[in-house]
């Protein structure tokens, strides 16, 4: 909201075009004469209405101009109110499954992987207080944003991923320890790791039991939802390399098992979530479970209006000088 510094000047900007007017009116009655300009008994000589508009411009931009440079003096502002936080959140890693079977549609009409999405750009902007970040996987793994509380970063890197943009598999064992790794020598005093998957480890160099315990070692909490339900599941995406669109069903084999396997060897837990109403109450489930008590306080940042006000001024005036020299040949 707008505030001003010393407000008198913006009464005074008000008060400046009924001052005006009665001080030309005044000065006008006293020093008017009155000259025949033709024969006596003609018709008095009367200005077109061209130029009693154009000298009513005229007026008008010489008192705006005055009115804006009252409205600079009288100091105005633009006030924000912005919230500081006094205290750390936890530092949270969304892994997310981007494998093609991400692309099943079974969550209510809408496909896995934009339903994950979009849960995981709720929960971040509920919780400003933590630094969130992403990794992906797939044939690979691949850390796409750190863990940061820049929400604007996060959520267009979300709407960037696409389903096979790393391959068709899915390394959850080297996207774990990828996740380890850069949670390790986080300074937050709590840490958390959140799968998102809809099938079992089927590719890379390391064991999702051995990354799970390594998490679990370093003292950071693991999260694993399962997505997905089992039969015929229909299947739309494009294919990230060729650009084709890929459409038809696919036999869904999920099994859980190998989920919970790998949130009980991090004393993990596990949520299984076959629809959108169940992937939600997992991530409700997730917010309670992670629940940090956060103290902020909100203070005024105040941005000075009188460059752009003053810059106004200039224009109006100048605009009234050229007008009065190009028209009326008025010396500038």
């Amino acid at each position: 909201m707008p505030v001003f510094d010393r407000p008198l000047f913006v009464l005074a900007a008000c008060a400046a075009p009924f001052v005006i007017f009665a001080v030309r009116r005044f000065f006008r009655g006293v020093f008017r004469l009155s000259l025949s300009l033709g024969t006596p008994g003609e018709d008095v000589f009367t200005p077109p209405a061209c130029f009693r508009f154009f000298n009513a411009l005229l007026r008008t931009l010489d008192i705006a101009a005055v009115c804006l440079l009252l409205i600079a003096a009288a100091g105005p502002q633009l006030v924000k109110n912005e919230t500081l936080w006094l205290d750390r959140g936890a530092d949270i890693l969304f892994v997310l499954d981007c494998s093609p079977s991400m692309a099943g549609i079974d969550m209510d009409g809408r496909n896995r992987f934009d339903t994950a999405r979009e849960f995981i750009g709720d929960f971040a902007s509920n919780r400003p207080v933590d630094a969130i970040g992403l990794v992906a996987v797939g044939n690979e793994a691949a850390l796409l944003i750190p863990p940061t509380v820049d929400r604007k970063v996060l959520q267009d890197r979300l709407e960037q991923l696409s389903i096979g943009e790393l391959g068709d598999g899915t390394a959850l064992g080297v996207a774990l320890s990828l996740a380890a790794l850069h949670l390790e020598h986080s300074a937050a005093e709590h840490k958390a790791v959140v799968l998102i998957s809809d099938g079992e480890n089927n590719a890379g160099a390391v064991h999702p039991l051995t990354a799970a315990s390594a998490l679990n070692a370093q003292g950071t909490a693991l999260y694993v939802i399962g997505v997905g339900s089992s039969g015929e599941i229909p299947v739309d995406y494009i294919d990230p390399v060729t650009k084709l669109r890929r459409t038809g069903s696919f036999e869904s084999r999920y099994n859980a098992e190998s989920l919970i396997s790998i949130a009980n060897a991090a004393n993990g837990v596990f949520m299984y979530a076959p629809s959108r109403e169940a992937f939600a109450a997992a991530f409700n489930s997730l917010n309670k479970s992670e629940a940090v008590v956060s103290r902020s306080i909100t203070r005024g940042r105040k941005q000075g209006l009188h460059e752009p006000v003053i810059i106004a001024a200039l224009i109006l005036a100048c605009s009234a000088g050229l007008l009065r020299t190009v028209f009326l040949g008025s010396p500038l």
